[in-house]
């Protein structure tokens, strides 16, 4: 997702300026030892080879302790920066490792730790970048230093398990106020307070509905159960479907659109302190105005393309999202 830096690579080790300058200048010093036979150049020589071969075990001693834990996730959204808190501990009982850069694919940019000290550990927020909706899988974050003397850009690339629903991208806001004017005026009027005793509809049972509701003589007769929606409950509930299904000449990007479109309306309304009812192909549920919406969001992140169609009940005031029909999203 992130373009690759300038200094990142795919091997373990690599020379810097600084270290390929050193290196150069430590061959001339051994020409001009074996040349003149100067017992000063040898110990010069041998200083100078002794400080590579420190800085390239110090260095690969330190990353090889490390241990990394990813502990918790904020809710992503595709698009928008998210956080994580990583554990990160040194168990090497020698060497400190410092100036460590982590980078990874699903980084909004690279990480600096200063220092994780030997036998410790430091936790730090990570910004995430996800691009699209959907199941992601962390698997692998990327440590490079250049410690201690900065001769050498070591590598290591540490396996993470981590996984991170990332939930559909919510489109602007002055494009979502404008594509759902009417149809949220509609539900702001509905909203009114008003009678509320005498049944507006009837539909199918949500987990999470009271038994109370239940339509007896109706669910008897059709053998699953049917609930009573009166005015009064039909006036904070919206209810929404999505249809899934997409046909061969409808792009991937148009589905992905669709999906936002709905996404963004749910979470509109369920900001206005509205029930939301959400239909997709195989499941039905509801959040309540009280209640978080995220069980919704991860289920429209999950949501695949089917490619047969799919028959939804629909009520009153129903909005229906789908990329079979060219047109806005509307009340039914």
């Amino acid at each position: 997702m992130t373009t690759a830096l300038p200094w990142t690579f795919d091997g373990v080790v690599r020379l810097t300026r600084v270290g390929t300058t050193y290196v150069i200048f430590t061959i001339i010093i051994g020409f001009a030892a074996l040349n003149t036979g100067n017992n000063a150049l040898y110990i010069g020589l041998t200083f100078m080879l002794g400080c590579l071969l420190l800085s390239g075990i110090a260095s690969k001693g330190g990353l090889k302790h490390l241990v990394v834990e990813i502990k918790a996730h904020d809710e992503a959204w595709a698009g928008r920066t998210s956080r994580a808190t990583v554990r990160i501990r040194n168990k090497s009982r020698i060497w400190n490792v410092r100036d460590i850069v982590i980078v990874a694919d699903e980084l909004e940019e690279p990480v600096f730790v200063p220092v994780v000290r030997t036998q410790t550990e430091v936790e730090l927020d990570i910004p995430l970048l996800f691009l699209r909706r959907g199941r992601v899988e962390l698997r692998k974050l990327d440590f490079y230093t250049r410690y201690p003397f900065g001769f050498f850009l070591k590598k290591r690339r540490i396996k993470v398990a981590s996984e991170v629903i990332v939930f559909p991208r919510l489109l602007e806001e002055d494009t979502a106020r404008e594509r759902f004017r009417p149809v949220t005026g509609d539900m702001d009027a509905a909203n009114r307070p008003g009678p509320g005793s005498e049944i507006h509809s009837f539909r199918e049972y949500v987990p999470g509905d009271s038994m109370r509701q239940v339509y007896w003589k109706k669910s008897a007769y059709l053998g699953r159960w049917i609930m009573k929606q009166t005015d009064m409950e039909a006036a904070r509930v919206v209810h929404v479907i999505v249809d899934t299904y997409r046909a061969k000449d409808v792009s991937e990007d148009e589905f992905e659109e669709m999906i936002s479109a709905a996404t963004t309306f749910v979470h509109d309304v369920t900001g206005r302190g509205l029930d939301v009812i959400l239909s997709l192909p195989r499941a039905t549920m509801r959040a309540r105005a009280e209640q978080n919406a995220s069980p919704l969001f991860r289920a429209l992140a999950l949501a695949e393309a089917t490619h047969e169609p799919v028959h939804h009940p629909m009520e009153r005031n129903t909005v229906i999202f789908s990329v079979g029909r060219r047109d806005e999203p509307k009340s039914a």
